[in-house]
């Protein structure tokens, strides 16, 4: 998915695309936040991009050994500079391949595993599962699946809607709705399931406006 997004223009878009970006962003940060307890907590990016979430949640939590996994490399360089005083690890790779074996205290991701078919998603889901420490959380900050056709045009419509009332122009509108076609989108109530099947508890969705939503799951203290 790389290659359908040019990492020098990435960040500029991102207002204008994601209507409600301060608070989708904040509910992933604030969460992650209220759930690390150790004081140097390990924290893992998924689909990091320009680590756009990492340095919203690094906002919040200040102090952590943060870790960055993209296919992207050029999306890397820009997440490793903007990032530089947390001095991040990087992984370049799929999202799909083995995660780094570090127990994370929190795994955080941010429109990026919506790109994954539905049984991709399954198996990260479990991968991020058997990754976290006891008590840990994982948050995704996602695009979502309306649950009928009448809901996902209404999606559309709003989310284009509200980025041309931001600014954005019918090239950048169009571009969008290009790359929007290589989406595999799976619907909040699916993905909230998916999480409870495997174990993840008080598993809900935090933010919700129309396309985009926060959800987040615990593994079990235990």
């Amino acid at each position: 998915m790389s290659k359908i997004w040019n990492a020098s223009e990435y960040d500029i878009s991102r207002r204008r695309l994601i209507p409600c970006y301060d608070l989708f962003y904040a509910t992933a940060a604030d969460l992650a936040a209220r759930s690390v307890k150790v004081s140097s907590p390990a924290i893992l990016d998924l689909g990091a991009g320009t680590g756009l979430l990492s340095e919203f949640v690094m906002q919040k939590v200040k102090k952590a050994s943060l870790y960055l996994l993209d296919e992207s490399s050029d999306m890397l360089a820009n997440a490793q500079q903007r990032l530089a005083k947390y001095e991040p690890q990087i992984f370049i790779q799929s999202m799909t391949e083995p995660l780094p074996e570090i127990t994370f205290h929190a795994v955080v991701s941010s429109l990026a595993i919506h790109h994954l078919t539905d049984e991709d998603k399954r198996r990260l889901f479990k991968r991020i599962y058997r990754s976290l420490a006891p008590g840990g959380i994982f948050i995704n900050a996602e695009q979502i699946l309306g649950t009928s056709e009448w809901h996902q045009k209404l999606y559309e419509d709003m989310h284009l809607n509200s980025a041309r009332a931001l600014g954005s122009d019918e090239d950048e509108i169009r571009a969008a709705q290009e790359r929007m076609a290589y989406d595999r989108c799976a619907t909040l109530s699916d993905q909230i399931s998916w999480l409870k099947e495997i174990g993840f508890q008080n598993t809900d969705s935090f933010f919700h406006s129309f396309r985009f939503a926060v959800y987040a799951g615990w593994k079990s203290e235990g």
